[in-house]
């Protein structure tokens, strides 16, 4: 990803630009003074907002306008041309608004509106005390978007973890890389909570749900009880049942202290294997290259991402690591870890004074199952997220939803689905008629190389590639059938943006 724009790039609209010059794509960036400005056509409206994305600073000017919004190329945020406002994760905070006018066949952007006085009407009926378990995407998501609701009303997030909500893909990226600093990881500052009555518990682990009672039973034997319940557990990194995995060099890598843990050890070691081959193992394996790391990576498949990715882009992916000194050692397995070396199941020890084990999650369904929700490879809900006990809602990886674009019921583990069913399930605890239908979306990046994928393909018989995987110019779709279920990119952001609102407007 690359920085912001340069605030002064493109033409200045201040002094106005025809209004030919938007185009087909109906949006053009430049500037007024210091700040990068967009301008958006909607027929004979024109719109004028903050360049860039508030999420990574994506350039607008290359997204998609649909309907009143505009979408970010890198990572699918969306915010209203009219008010500015993030209208759906991962973007969560408001871009500006500027004042525009037309002045013959100019438009001209004349100054920086002020943010809406935030009149927002408490909808009627609303419980007095929401109760969110978990701080992760999902629970920080529903709790940011129940304030900006108007939800007025008692609101605790229960954290068992000890550091307030982060964002969490970069904890295997930038941070983990040293390319970003701590300071840009927490979702808002300790201020947010209090300016916003959010009632933020960490270390407070939940113990067991009593749907009947309407409450929460704390570690401590504490109770908090609530109107409407959230669950959001999240899941849990995998352990593998081998020798060794509790020995203090060897890591799995989910919250951050588990990265700060891995920064700490990776500076006195030299030589790191990584087990798995997954999306966080390979970003894991990224970073620590980036650290001055000999890297090794143990997998079982015979290539990496193939069952998410495909062959073609599997073999892509391996040799652009390989390209970065990093060894594979596939169709292995660890059978043991000890001080100094990590055992391979086929023979053969790897060197290793740091071992991070990346095989993957498994939800954290214990609250659910104790509390006698329906359990069905996850927490079964209907389409607005509701669970099947009335006024508890379940959002994020815990999440198994009626799919519109699949036809089926699907679990998914990314950070963009999560934030966006804790927006969803927030409108629905203070009694919304909400559904869940955005297609699910996540990127990854390795090294310069981003990959988004979008669409959820369990299983496909075809693959169609547009472009050149090696020369990392590609968008490939993932058909059954005939029909396209998922797509993947790099560097084709635009197209990805089209096939989202494509797969949005072809639902079973």
């Amino acid at each position: 990803m690359s920085s912001d724009a340069s605030n002064e790039s493109g033409p200045d609209l201040a002094r106005g630009v025809p209004i030919e010059s938007l185009g087909e794509a109906g949006l053009l960036s430049g500037h007024v003074g210091n700040d990068a400005v967009l301008i958006a056509r909607l027929g004979d409206e024109f719109f004028a907002i903050d360049a860039a994305c508030t999420h990574y600073h994506g350039p607008l000017a290359e997204g998609l306008i649909v309907g009143e919004t505009v979408r970010c190329p890198w990572h699918h945020a969306c915010f209203s041309l009219r008010t500015g406002e993030a209208v759906r994760a991962p973007a969560l905070g408001p871009v500006g608004c500027w004042a525009t006018q037309i002045r013959g066949d100019q438009v001209v952007v004349l100054h920086k509106k002020a943010p809406p006085a935030g009149s927002v009407t408490p909808p009627a009926g609303a419980p007095q005390k929401i109760v969110i378990v978990g701080a992760g995407a999902a629970g920080f998501a529903a709790a940011e978007r129940l304030r900006r609701l108007g939800y007025a009303g008692g609101l605790t997030m229960l954290s068992d973890d000890d550091a307030p909500p982060v964002d969490r893909p970069n904890l295997s990226k930038d941070y983990l890389a040293g390319s970003a600093p701590e300071a840009w990881l927490p979702l808002r500052d300790d201020a947010f909570y209090a300016d916003q009555r959010i009632d933020l518990r960490l270390n407070a682990g939940v113990t067991r749900l009593h749907v009947a009672a309407q409450e929460v039973e704390l570690a401590d034997g504490s109770k908090v009880p609530y109107d409407r319940l959230l669950l959001a557990t999240g899941a849990e990194a995998v352990r593998l049942p081998i020798p060794g995995m509790d020995l203090p060099h060897v890591h799995t890598l989910r919250t951050l202290a588990d990265s700060r843990a891995i920064i700490a050890r990776a500076a006195n070691a030299r030589r790191a294997v990584v087990i798995g081959a997954s999306f966080i193992g390979l970003e894991v394996a990224a970073s620590l290259r980036a650290r001055g790391l000999e890297v090794h990576v143990v997998a079982p498949e015979q290539r990496p991402m193939e069952r998410v990715l495909g062959p073609q882009m599997g073999e892509f992916v391996q040799r652009l690591h390989e390209e970065h000194g990093v060894v594979f050692h596939l169709g292995n397995t660890a059978s043991a870890i000890d001080t100094q070396q990590v055992s391979l199941k086929a023979g053969g020890n790897l060197e290793a004074d740091l071992v991070v084990v990346g095989v993957g999650v498994r939800p954290r369904l214990a609250l659910a199952e104790q509390a006698g929700l329906a359990i069905d490879r996850g927490v079964v809900v209907d389409a607005g997220l509701q669970t099947s006990a009335p006024g508890v809602f379940a959002a994020g990886d815990i999440a198994r939803w009626p799919d519109p674009h699949s036809g089926t019921a699907i679990r998914v583990e990314h950070w963009v689905v999560a934030e966006r069913q804790g927006q969803t399930a927030a409108m629905n605890l203070i009694g919304g008629r909400e559904k869940f239908d955005a297609v699910p979306f996540f990127w990854s990046q390795h090294y310069d190389v981003p990959i988004n994928y979008l669409g959820h393909a369990q299983n496909w018989d075809e693959i169609s590639v547009d472009g050149d995987i090696a020369g990392r110019d590609c968008f490939l779709r993932y058909k059954r059938d005939g029909r396209v279920v998922a797509v993947a990119s790099i560097y084709r952001d635009a197209e990805n943006l089209r096939a989202e609102v494509e797969m949005e407007r072809d639902r079973h």
